[in-house]
């Protein structure tokens, strides 16, 4: 398992990102779903809106982590989700960035150390990115 590791890293020279870079760019897609899910709050009610907000979420971190490897945050900051398992810049594909997005909820629910474990980790990865088996890097290294 080690010499995979190894030659991911060796085949992905891209820098990883940081985390106040993650940080700002989470912020923006929140914006973008949070206005989704007030609108459809408003015209449908409170209740209605936060489940249709919570399936917004999975579609939209699925649909452009899998498709592109880059959300609306991702791309305005200049980062990028892409297979670490493969050590390829490609993106991990649709079911790999749903499960990602789950495993997320996991990295905030306990005290958000899923999403700080990244500043630990060597290869700046948090919970879901590991699970999902990603990386986020800086596209201006690509």
């Amino acid at each position: 398992m080690e010499a995979t590791l190894d030659h991911a890293v060796l085949a992905i020279p891209a820098e990883r990102a940081g985390f106040w870079r993650r940080l700002a760019a989470a912020i923006i897609d929140g914006i973008v779903i949070g206005i989704v899910e007030a609108i459809v709050a408003a015209v449908i009610g409170r209740a209605a809106g936060y489940g249709i907000g919570f399936v917004f979420g999975a579609a939209y971190f699925t649909f452009f982590h899998g498709r592109t490897g880059q959300s609306p945050g991702d791309a305005a900051l200049g980062l990028k989700v892409i297979d670490f398992r493969g050590g390829t810049v490609q993106p991990i594909g649709y079911a790999r960035a749903l499960f990602r997005w789950f495993i997320s909820l996991f990295s905030g629910v306990v005290i958000l150390i899923g999403y700080l474990w990244m500043l630990w980790d060597p290869e700046k990865q948090t919970w879901h990115d590991k699970a999902a088996g990603s990386v986020v890097v800086r596209t201006d290294d690509l």
